[in-house]
């Protein structure tokens, strides 16, 4: 089922950035978009954290706030541009005096608070690299991340210090330096760097940078393997910088917040450096997902621009409107979501609780930026991923058995047409695609085959250049002939009044080779029972027809990545009474 489209009033088509699509992309330039940027002073280069805050902080937008924090118990702290030029120069002169060089890599373990800011802009000045962690990583994620990145240095508290990293220390040898944040003592070994960072000099030179010296590494976990270690380049800050202005919509007096965990890329990618490049105020809170408190932020802050994910939208839906309602949420122009497909559920409830439609985007660790948008003036197809962004040329591959991409003595057949299927693939070139994964040449080697970027997604494209995502390749169901797509299948239940989500896997069959299996979480009001089960079942057939679902369990629990996508891998895994694997990346792990 698509659902009807959802087009834009005349007044925000005129206002938005981009009010003309085809044009901009006809016309756009990468180049030209670095040109927006300004460069390090004396033509020394580019660096992110100049971008980000030196050139406000040495404009009229100085005292214009840059962070404003709010800490579990709603406290806030404000930080300025000039402010925070000062502060991320102290950090750089700590790295400095404890003799961490150029390219050393830097890691942060840290919640939202703005030391985690100071430090991820701080190292990016210094020439260092930068590689956040989740804060809810277990021990042994953490070790084996600081050991493939050869980690000099780890930014944490003294409880997370003593909890998970004193007793892995002695197997990082190369971690020489942990910089504690907070009111109590870590104990030996650790540097204070409140203290650190109060006798520090406020003023330091950014060195001569290059567009690609390495700048970001960052984790990312596939089915099998240990993690993979993508690295991104100063030059990356163009992308950043372009796709929040098109995709985004973002402006310089905007308050913008991001909900992304900071350990993840996006909270990187748009929770610090992009909105800052813009010079807008950049929200941070610090306190858990709870719908009442997440409404009075968006309230309170005035926040004008929204970049969140799928599954805390579904959490919203579960409350009554009304919830909604008893919040000043007028300032709220522009709403988007990452991390896993959109449901378009979901985007019919934001247009009729929040106020404003959200936009889904698509994009991976690997690409560093929004690759494909629901652009702010053009017309939201729900479900749909929307369209590339200027800059990017996004194709679709045939598919040999195994789901993924063919690939024939290194050439592949793009397909072309209306209303085709094939695994998503961009042709490299954009500034924040990877330039490596860190110690792996041949994984690397193999994400690219005949001049494209090989995403591992699936995807079908409409007619008017639209591209809906189907499945990961790996996701994939071959169920009696038919390759199915779990997204298509769990949008289709979550029609259903009483499913608030569900996660969807291929399950062994010695005659089909695989039957679809649902695991649903079910909306406040409704209880499991074989009723239901059977009425689920039934629902599906009607919608789906062939490939729907041939089993169904309920699970109020459904496993999440920190990013919001429903682990199908884990729940394939507890079905199968299988190994589950890495699990540093599932929500509440650690």
């Amino acid at each position: 089922m698509r659902w009807e489209p959802i087009g834009k009033p005349d007044e925000v088509r005129a206002s938005a950035n981009m009010p003309d699509y085809d044009r901009v992309r006809r016309e756009f330039d990468w180049a030209e978009a670095r040109s927006q940027l300004s460069g390090l002073p004396g033509s020394r280069g580019l660096n992110i954290a100049y971008e980000a805050v030196d050139r406000h902080a040495a404009g009229e937008r100085a005292q214009v706030t840059a962070l404003r924090c709010v800490d579990k118990q709603d406290h806030v702290t404000e930080i300025s541009y000039a402010a925070l030029r000062e502060w991320t120069n102290r950090f750089a002169n700590v790295l400095g005096g404890h003799g961490v060089g150029r390219g050393e890599r830097v890691y942060t373990l840290l919640g939202r608070v703005p030391e985690l800011y100071i430090a991820a802009l701080g190292t990016l000045k210094a020439g260092c690299v930068l590689s956040p962690l989740f804060s809810a990583f277990g021990p042994q994620p953490i070790a084996d991340r600081l050991r493939i990145g050869q980690g000099a240095v780890l930014v944490t508290t003294p409880r997370l210090y003593r909890n998970k990293i004193e007793q892995i220390r002695a197997g990082l040898p190369q971690l020489r330096h942990v910089l504690v944040v907070g009111d109590s003592d870590a104990g030996p070994g650790t540097i204070d760097l409140r203290e650190a960072l109060a006798h520090a000099d406020t003023e330091f030179e950014i060195p001569p940078t290059s567009p690609e010296d390495w700048a970001l590494l960052h984790f990312t976990s596939g089915t099998t393997g240990s993690p993979k270690g993508a690295v991104h380049v100063h030059d990356a800050v163009v992308a950043h910088h372009a796709t929040a202005r098109y995709a985004l919509d973002l402006r310089p007096d905007d308050v913008f917040w991001c909900t992304a965990d900071p350990g993840w890329v996006t909270g990187t990618s748009y929770g610090i450096i992009a909105p800052l490049t813009h010079g807008a105020t950049v929200v941070s809170d610090e306190g858990e997902f709870d719908a009442r408190r997440w409404y009075r932020v968006l309230a309170e802050q005035r926040v004008s621009v929204w970049y969140t994910a799928p599954t805390a939208l579904r959490m919203l839906m579960r409350h009554s409107p009304e919830l909604a309602a008893a919040y000043d949420l007028s300032g709220l122009r522009y709403v988007a979501s990452v991390g896993e497909p959109l449901n378009p559920e979901v985007v019919v409830w934001g247009q009729e609780a929040l106020g404003r439609p959200v936009h889904d985007n698509w994009w991976q660790t690997e690409t560093g930026a929004i690759m494909i948008s629901n652009f702010p003036a053009e017309e939201i197809r729900p479900g749909s991923m929307g369209r590339p962004v200027p800059g990017i040329e996004a194709g679709l591959l045939e598919r040999g058995e195994d789901g993924r991409a063919l690939v024939e003595h290194g050439t592949v057949r793009e397909l072309t047409g209306d209303d085709v299927e094939g695994e998503l693939a961009l042709r490299p070139g954009w500034p924040s695609m990877f330039r490596g994964y860190l110690h792996d040449d041949d994984r690397y080697a193999v994400s690219f085959a005949g001049g494209w970027y090989l995403t591992g997604d699936i995807a079908a494209r409409d007619a008017d250049g639209y591209f809906w995502f189907v499945g990961r390749a790996d996701d994939v169901i071959k169920s009696a002939g038919h390759l199915v797509g779990p997204f298509e299948v769990e949008s289709a239940l979550m029609e259903h009044p009483a499913v608030a989500e569900a996660g969807v896997i291929g399950k062994p069959d010695p005659v089909a080779g695989e039957l679809v299996k649902a695991f649903v979480a079910l909306r406040p009001g409704h209880t499991p029972s074989d009723e239901l089960r059977s009425e689920l079942l039934a629902f599906g057939r009607r919608r789906l027809g062939a490939v729907a679902p041939k089993e169904l369990a309920f699970d109020d629990d459904l496993p999440h990545t920190r990013s919001g996508k429903v682990m199908r891998r884990l729940l394939r895994s507890r079905e199968l009474g299988l190994a589950e694997g890495d699990l540093s990346t599932l929500e509440h792990a650690g």
